[in-house]
């Protein structure tokens, strides 16, 4: 069965026992060796939590001090790593932290410079812009921004326009003399009052958010200013253009290293989740999990040889226990446990859909997108574009999502050769190539509406009962009469109806007698009873005796939906045909001559492109959504449970490319 469904890796439950002083050392074997799903042990004393904690709030912080240096890389790259990875990411802790923090001091400190220095030139940009405007109205020195005398007083203010509605009004009746500057967001507000004012208008900024701006410096006429600010302002910006630099240098300088840090931190934090769920008591640490069978003889081996002093045990879960599913496919067939854990992970124990799965995935896939060109454009696009929409390329998940892409392509380029689809009918059309079809006759059936719906219909009939029969095969095995006896009614049902109903619609295809569809006419009703006797004994007397018609009904429910295989090949290929004709008839609709020829080509080029762009991605998105359709609802449905746990290693992530993006 393993070429049709598989089963999970059989797991033993392994008990690790360590000398507390060597626990971390175990927890760096453990790592590298990457095969314990570690759980929740309980028959000690928890480790010490806050000082786990602790350590997690420190990674935290650490990871967060590197994603700063880190937010000066100019542009997105692939860094390849030349140390030995597994030593680096398995180092304690505390030299990863001190090595991160001498690191990133540095550069924190070339941060802070070049922080306060853009700070300061925005201030003066600010003062330098309000300066300006003033001194067309007034004739005014910096000093008068923030001047207190016995009987009079001046200040500058800005206000944000959502925090107060027509500020300078509202401050009129506190002032002698009240100038209004409106920049952005902000009002900037010069008044000179009296003194005995001051008070209400500080009240004033207080209540509203405002705040005061002064100059500093030497007393200087607005205009000067302006002319000062203007010169400050270009020697602040070639300051932190030459700290920029500086820290881009820096920051390349120590990319390699910035990375692994901060992969080695989260290999240290994945071994604190781990020390988390251990227990312990005074003298040891006890850590427990589920170890595939075939790698417990390999990791006791290695803790015993570099650990000394260390117990394990191992032994096969028990009836109460889930241990959690690791999916054992062929490689070619990996990818498409991503779509069967889109429906839910196999439970322990329980059959392994992918390998079918995979088969009638691609195939499905294959025959809705249809064309060659369509499926070479689709796996070019996979292997260099789609990386562009993930923060992480090299993440596995979205690497199994690209081989599944691979594959689909390849599913389509094989129907497209079979059916001599190239971008619709676009070589025959513009360059009167011959009839390019591998087989002929796969393309008569596929062109034809009517012999591919019937085509549709049969891979349908074909498809479902594969399903019912998995199903008929898993009650046996586990004695579930109502699963015996309902597929086995289906199976029945059908032998009966199909020919019978072939026979009243005028169609011969089976050379039967008439005494054979005598049988079947009492066949028929037989089959409808133990459908219904089945449904009974599954679903109770209540539900069983109304249910057993959709047990029947959703027989050809289900084959009718396989529909959907033709309608989208056909509407992928005649999408296609009618963008090249359209860009033919677009063109001839311009005078002949050189402004067809010129105006023409271009508008043939233009249709064509975006038109067969837009039928690509559009088929794509509707092939997938399609194939996950027919492989859910019609089939996985029909013997497939899921609801397991998926295997999830504590390991490292061995990794020679590392992802960076621009600015972090």
């Amino acid at each position: 069965m393993g070429a049709v469904v598989n089963s999970t890796e059989p797991m033993r439950r392994m008990r690790v026992v360590v000398t507390t002083d060597r626990a971390v050392d175990t927890l760096s074997i453990l790592q590298v060796a990457g095969v314990l799903h570690a759980e929740q042990s309980s028959e000690l004393k928890p480790a010490d939590r806050d000082a786990i904690e602790r350590e997690m709030r420190e990674v935290s912080e650490l990871r967060t001090t590197i994603g700063d240096a880190l937010k000066h890389v100019d542009s997105d790259r692939l860094v390849r790593v030349e140390r030995d990875v597994d030593v680096f990411l398995t180092r304690p802790l505390a030299e990863i932290a001190g090595e991160t923090r001498t690191l990133c001091t540095r550069l924190g400190a070339m941060h802070r410079q070049e922080q306060k220095i853009r700070e300061e030139r925005e201030a003066l940009e600010e003062r330098r812009q309000v300066a300006e405007e003033l001194a067309a109205r007034m004739d005014l020195t910096t000093a008068d921004f923030d001047f207190s005398g016995a009987y009079l007083f001046s200040r500058l203010i800005a206000v944000r326009k959502e925090a107060c509605e027509a500020p300078g009004k509202q401050l009129a009746g506190l002032s002698l003399v009240c100038g209004v500057v409106e920049r952005g967001e902000e009002v900037y507000v010069f008044l000179v009052g009296e003194t005995g004012s001051r008070a209400a208008v500080e009240r004033w900024v207080i209540a509203r958010g405002a705040r005061f701006l002064a100059v500093p410096g030497t007393r200087l006429s607005l205009g000067e200013f302006v002319a000062h600010a203007g010169t400050e302002s270009e020697r602040l910006d070639a300051e932190a253009a030459r700290l920029r630099a500086a820290i881009e240098r820096q920051t390349e300088d120590n990319l390699e290293m910035l990375l692994l840090l901060r992969e080695a931190l989260v290999s240290g934090k994945q071994r604190l989740e781990v020390l988390e769920k251990a227990c312990e008591a005074r003298y040891v640490t006890l850590f427990e999990g589920w170890v595939p069978v075939k790698a417990v003889e390999t990791v006791s081996g290695e803790l015993e040889d570099r650990i000394g002093f260390v117990y394990v045990e191992s032994r096969p879960p028990r009836s109460d226990e889930e241990p959690p599913s690791k999916l054992r496919n062929f490689e070619v067939l990996r990818p498409f446990e991503v779509v069967v854990n889109l429906f839910g992970t196999p439970k322990y124990g329980e059959w392994d859909p992918t390998p079918v799965v995979g088969y009638f995935f691609a195939f499905f896939f294959g025959i809705m997108l249809g064309d060659a060109v369509y499926g070479l454009l689709l796996l070019l696009l996979a292997r260099f574009f789609l990386a562009r929409l993930v923060e992480d390329p090299e993440a596995e998940g979205f690497l199994m999502f690209r081989r599944l892409l691979y594959i689909c392509a390849g599913s389509a380029i094989v129907v497209g050769l079979l059916t001599g689809a190239y971008l619709g009918d676009f070589l025959t059309r513009f360059f009167g190539a011959p009839n390019l079809a591998v087989s002929k006759a796969v393309q008569a059936v596929y062109l034809d509406p009517m012999a591919i719906i019937v085509v549709s219909l049969f891979i349908g009939l074909v498809h479902v009962n594969f399903g019912h029969l998995l199903m008929l095969i898993r009650g046996v095995r586990e004695r579930n009469v109502s699963y015996v006896l309902g597929r086995s009614g289906i199976f029945l049902l059908q032998l009966a109806a199909i020919p019978l109903l072939l026979r009243f619609l005028g169609i011969e295809l089976l050379p039967f007698g008439e005494a054979v569809y005598s049988a079947l006419s009492y066949l028929l009703p037989a089959a409808v009873v133990v459908i219904i006797a089945a449904s009974l004994i599954e679903k109770g007397p209540f539900l069983g005796s109304i249910l057993w018609v959709f047990d029947i009904s959703g027989i050809l429910g289900d084959v009718m939906s396989y529909a959907r295989l033709a309608g989208v090949g056909l509407a992928t290929y005649y999408l296609a045909y009618c963008f090249n004709l359209m860009s033919v008839l677009i063109a001839e609709l311009l005078p002949e001559g050189i402004l067809r020829l010129v105006f023409g080509s271009l508008i043939i080029v233009a249709v064509l492109v975006f038109g067969h762009l837009l039928n690509l991605v559009l088929s794509s998105i509707t092939c997938f959504v399609h194939s996950l359709r027919l492989t859910f609802v019609e089939f996985l449905f029909k013997f497939y449970e899921g609801g397991g746990r998926a295997y999830s290693p504590f390991r490292l992530r061995r990794r020679e490319l590392i992802p960076v993006r621009a600015g972090g």
